[in-house]
């Protein structure tokens, strides 16, 4: 069965994670990192001179990770944490691991 709400009884309650683009697709919020980071499979840890500019949008560059969890895929989501395993942002990584060692 179907039926109309009318938007003035409708009511939300928990936290927004996201929300869906006019084209259809899926847009994560930073305030559904807290949950996405304690599920993340693929993580990187950044030096404490990487923590900013990460932050202040710049790529996370080799010589500010510390360290990576083993065998990360290219284009993989993953999820960045500083030294302390306070999560700081997600992201795709733009070299596996692999790639990474060998650079």
């Amino acid at each position: 069965m179907v039926s109309n709400v009318p938007k003035e009884e409708l009511l939300s309650a928990g936290l927004m994670i996201g929300k869906f683009t006019k084209s259809g697709k899926f847009r994560l919020n930073i305030s559904c990192l807290d949950y996405l980071a304690k599920f993340c499979k693929n993580k990187i840890w950044v030096k404490s001179g990487g923590e900013m500019p990460y932050l202040y949008g710049n790529h996370v560059i080799k010589a500010h990770i510390a360290r990576m969890t083993e065998n990360i895929p290219q284009y993989a989501p993953v999820c960045v944490f500083n030294l302390s395993d306070l999560p700081l942002g997600f992201g795709v990584a733009a070299r596996g691991t692999l790639q990474t060692k060998e650079l």
